[in-house]
Formats: structure tokens, C-alpha cells, sequence
């Protein structure tokens, strides 16, 4: 595969964690994910399965849509992932890279207690400073 600038969307499973980036090589990302080379957030929460991928003949024009997608709502990323790929297929395996074993369920974090100097404050909008 040519190098070309790439978006892309790692997911750690159907309708798991999501991370969207942008890289100059695409197969040498993937691997990255996948060994967890790098420490972060696509490590700590096992977002290895390309899901989904966008590429660009300019970096500058990848680079203006990752951010556009960073910007998104969740449920605006899922409907790009599932219009593409409905299934959240591994795509990463079209590129020669073995299959993933199926995650384990998943389990939600519960929210921790709040601290005794942690206020909640209702404002009704969440766009509102006060």
C-alpha cells in the first residue's frame, strides 16, 4: 500500500471506546496500536481494531478532517463507522494483520464517589459557564 496521509477510528470493540487519528503511513500505525508501542490512550483502553479509514492525497486535508471528526457527537462517529462498515469488522485484517480474539464483555465503569468538596452544579445547559 502507497504512503498516504490517512484518517482513521480504532475501536476496542462494537460500540466501545473510540480514538480517530490521522498518520502519514496507515499499515505502520495499525501495528503501533496493535503492539501498544506507544503508551496512551488507544493502550490503556484497547482501542486496536480499525473500524474505519478515510485516505487523503494531502496531509494538510486529513489532518482539517480528523480534527472535524474530533469534534463530532459519539453517536455522528458511529453512523460514519456503520455506513462503511455495519458489521465493525477488523479492517486492519485486509492489510495482511492477523485477527484480534473477540473482547471480553464489557464492563462499565461505575461512577466512583463523589468527594465531600465536589458540588453539582445544574445550570441546564451544559454549554452554559453558570
Amino acid at each position: 500500500m502507497e504512503k498516504l496521509p490517512a484518517v482513521y477510528i480504532v475501536a476496542s470493540r462494537r460500540n466501545g471506546t473510540l480514538y480517530t487519528g490521522v498518520t502519514s503511513d496507515l499499515i505502520a500505525r495499525i501495528h503501533q496500536h496493535r503492539s501498544k508501542s506507544f503508551k496512551g490512550f488507544t493502550a490503556e483502553y484497547g482501542a486496536d481494531r480499525l473500524v474505519w479509514f478515510e485516505m487523503h492525497g494531502e496531509m494538510e486535508s486529513a489532518i482539517v478532517r480528523e480534527k472535524r471528526i474530533k469534534e463530532w457527537k459519539r453517536a455522528w462517529e458511529l453512523a460514519l463507522i456503520e455506513a462503511a462498515n455495519p458489521t465493525w469488522r477488523d479492517l486492519a485484517e485486509d492489510f495482511g494483520f492477523p485477527a484480534l480474539p473477540e473482547p471480553p464483555p464489557s464492563s462499565r465503569r461505575k461512577p466512583g464517589p463523589r468527594a465531600a468538596g465536589d458540588a453539582v452544579r445544574d445550570s441546564g445547559s451544559r454549554l452554559s459557564p453558570g
